[in-house]
């Protein structure tokens, strides 16, 4: 098949030149793998995932403990990038993308059709790390803090840490790096006095004398989720339903048999050592994967408030704008 796959920003400028190029190519034809899967038949219902952090565990449980497989569900599991993601959604090479809210409601707001239909996680799974020297917050003070560019999840969890902390931004010398890996790499190269983790580079902080000045996992935040285009919903429903059905049994199952979400976390993260494979399960067992698929309209609003800073249609946005939970209520209810 014909593949429409950019690299491209995670978020900002270009990220949304490569959505409007995938609008554009759209109107002008349809997608060719849609047009094969026209002619031969259904094709697997392809869900990606787009990083190998155990945030990822509901489709990975979903798979690995048969799920799909019990659900007569024909499915293909794929690692993408998080950049070539959402334009793959546009596009119809994949068809559910397991995402957290930021570049969605971005796409959202630039008129991609894009909408969760499920929460996985609602809450954020950053702590705020500070050099060992650095013993309250006090000291944060006029200090270079590490975080990522405008309108990144990073950069949202750096905000709501320092509000949380009493500091506002111009309290300490914010320097754009990237993700959480540049970020870890400067407080080793001793180029930042603090800045925001998560498992498992966090455990690893901890480990070396870094130490957490404030948690963010009471912050609501609509981290994964899963997400489809709008205008393919009818013709995905019949099998989201299913979908849905299999990603809630492997939460449950991840709850319910330890030794067995150890060992799946290990085979997608690659991770060997036992201690940092038992630390991050209990670490999400304690940050909840939701069972009922609920969508966070706080953690929504939150990140709408958040956007409105560099996107004008955040200001007046809602968030049931962002969700359709028509499946979710199907599979609550039974049918």
């Amino acid at each position: 098949p014909m593949r429409f796959i950019v690299s491209t920003d995670y978020l900002g400028v270009g990220w949304l030149h490569a959505g409007l190029l995938f609008t554009v190519m759209l109107s002008i034809a349809p997608s060719a793998s849609h047009a094969q899967a026209t002619t031969r038949g259904a094709r697997p219902l392809r869900v990606a995932y787009l990083s190998t952090s155990a945030t990822m565990a509901p489709v990975w449980m979903a798979k690995d403990s048969g799920g799909f497989a019990r659900e007569a569900l024909d499915t293909e599991v794929l690692s993408m990038s998080s950049s070539s993601a959402i334009p793959a959604l546009i596009a119809n090479e994949i068809d559910v993308v397991e995402v957290s809210a930021a570049p969605v409601l971005t796409a959202s707001l630039r008129g991609i059709d894009v909408v969760f239909v499920a929460g996985l996680l609602n809450t954020m799974i950053w702590d705020f790390y500070a050099r060992p020297e650095i013993k309250n917050v006090e000291q944060l003070k006029g200090k270079i803090i590490g975080t990522d560019r405008p309108a990144t999840p990073v950069a949202y969890g750096t905000l709501v840490a320092l509000k949380k902390m009493g500091l506002t931004p111009k309290d300490v010398q914010l320097r754009p790096l990237g993700s959480s890996p540049q970020i870890v790499a400067a407080f080793y190269a001793g180029q930042i006095a603090g800045g925001v983790g998560s498992p498992p580079a966090s455990f690893k902080l901890e480990r070396d004398g870094f130490h957490s000045l404030v948690s963010l996992l009471d912050v609501p935040y609509q981290n994964v989720g899963l997400v489809v285009r709008r205008g393919r919903m009818d013709e995905l429903g019949s099998r989201l339903v299913p979908l849905l059905r299999a990603v809630r049994a492997g939460v449950e199952r991840y709850y319910a048999d330890k030794a067995f979400a150890m060992k799946v976390i290990g085979k997608y993260t690659k991770e060997t050592d036992h201690d940092v494979l038992d630390r991050s399960y209990e670490f999400y067992k304690k940050a909840g994967f939701r069972r009922e698929l609920v969508t966070s309209e706080p953690g929504l609003q939150g990140i709408l408030d958040f956007l409105s800073e560099s996107i004008p249609e955040a200001k007046t946005a809602k968030p049931a704008q962002f969700f359709d939970d028509r499946f979710v209520r199907q599979v609550n209810s039974g049918k």
